[in-house]
């Protein structure tokens, strides 16, 4: 099995964050691309707009009609904050020896990969896809790859790629731009605006339905 996992808020998530998912699934031959929401994020400041539990219904709702997305509900249960680390291991103790694992990040967060709780022991564990955001090329610049990152990876020409001393791989994934962020949603709610078309429509059913983002929430 090939199982990627696809980590954040998701606050809400919207068309960017499935459209990310499918293309990576696709690029990599994923068998299944599971989407974690985070149950209360260790580099965030500020609480979510939305509590986890909504969060989470809300993902689910977005993949339930694609086969080869999924959800897991493993950070918004487990007390505390959401370590990345904790959840890879997770996943990583029910597979099989010929089971892979890939994390997928958003360029932001991987540029911030070094600050991470036991970053030199998710790199035994995963590889890693790093994914675009909208307007930033076709490949990260070698120069702008966290150093921590460079030295832990080295180059393998035969398969022209990153590979770690465990044998993981550093991949890098050109998306399609689809510029729609989950802040930008957020401030259309807060402001009575329409978000049709941003987001799926079961999702834009549930925060109506749960008066998310621009009313009070029952937590």
């Amino acid at each position: 099995m090939r199982l990627g996992l696809f980590g954040g808020t998701f606050d809400p998530i919207h068309h960017g964050h499935l459209r990310s998912a499918e293309e990576v699934r696709e690029a990599y031959a994923l068998d299944e691309v599971r989407f974690v929401p985070c149950g209360v994020p260790p580099h965030r400041s500020g609480r979510p707009g939305a509590a986890a539990h909504h969060r989470l219904e809300m993902v689910r709702l977005a993949v339930a009609d694609n086969p080869g997305l999924g959800v897991s509900d493993v950070e918004v249960t487990r007390p505390g904050a959401s370590y990345s680390i904790d959840t890879v291991r997770h996943f990583a103790a029910g597979l099989d020896a010929k089971d892979d694992l890939y994390l997928i990040l958003g360029l932001d967060a991987f540029l911030l990969l070094g600050s991470w709780k036991d970053w030199r022991g998710l790199l035994a564990l995963t590889h890693v896809i790093v994914t675009s955001r909208p307007g930033s090329g076709d490949a990260l610049p070698y120069e702008k790859i966290p150093i921590v990152v460079r030295e832990a990876f080295c180059y393998d020409p035969v398969r022209s790629g990153f590979r770690n001393e465990f044998g993981k791989e550093l991949l890098f994934k050109r998306l399609t731009d689809v510029s729609v962020s989950a802040s930008a949603i957020r401030e259309l709610l807060g402001k009575g605006k329409s978000i049709r078309h941003l987001v799926p429509a079961e999702v834009q059913r549930y925060v109506k339905e749960q008066h998310l983002y621009n009313e009070p929430t029952e937590c």
